[in-house]
């Protein structure tokens, strides 16, 4: 598993470099502040990290929204609904950098470093730890990944319960060759739900212009 992520960040980044000064200097153009995110994460063994992201958010924003987000859906087991859509905090382009994971990648440097894995549960944040439930943590036997089970089974569309479930079947099941079937079906996936997320907005659009025309209408009447 070791051999087949450094291998795989390793060939990534060489492929990646151009992408990443692109995206880099689009950061730095659109929003004063770090090119990368840096956060703290909940690893392997419960033990913090750093973790590394392209900033799509305003500089030395207020996490306090999340916070009471992630709390919700732990503790309700709601959907894990992104805030995307209404955060103010997210800078010019953030979302389409969201919708297609692009944000994400700079995470091969936690590979290279051992913090995470190409393929494992997504590592939370200590506040979310903080409300795990003990059969939760089962999700800290292995390390996280940069994709894994969760993200190419539903992501976003399923409770945190469903999300904690997948992680320990994977754990339980966990092989290279599982390993390389999620890594393979990861872009497609990650392609589906942004294309979805873009249908989504648009009817949303079309919804807000046609009750703008109707109001219109009816003030001219």
């Amino acid at each position: 598993k070791r051999v087949l992520d450094v291998t795989g960040a390793l060939v990534g980044l060489v492929f990646l470099i151009p992408l990443f000064a692109v995206i880099g200097l689009y950061i730095k153009i659109v929003s004063p502040g770090p090119m990368l995110f840096k956060q703290k994460r909940i690893g392997f063994a419960r033990r913090e990290f750093t973790f590394y992201k392209f900033r799509t958010m305003h500089h030395n924003n207020n996490q306090g929204v999340h916070s009471h987000h992630a709390k919700d859906f732990i503790n309700f087991d709601r959907p894990m609904t992104k805030l995307d859509e209404v955060d103010p905090r997210i800078i010019p382009g953030g979302r389409i950098l969201r919708k297609l994971a692009i944000d994400e990648l700079p995470q091969v440097f936690n590979i290279l470093k051992g913090d995470m894995s190409l393929v494992g549960p997504r590592p939370c944040i200590p506040y979310e730890a903080d409300e795990y439930h003990q059969w939760h943590t089962h999700r800290f036997s292995v390390l996280p990944g940069l994709t894994g089970l969760w993200q190419v089974s539903g992501k976003n569309h399923l409770t945190f319960q469903e999300m904690i479930r997948l992680d320990i079947e994977y754990q339980r099941k966990m092989s290279i060759w599982a390993d390389l079937w999620i890594i393979l079906r990861t872009f497609p996936t990650v392609m589906g739900l942004a294309v979805e997320g873009f249908g989504n907005r648009l009817r949303r659009g079309k919804r807000r212009l046609q009750a703008l025309e109707h109001t219109q209408s009816e003030l001219d009447e």
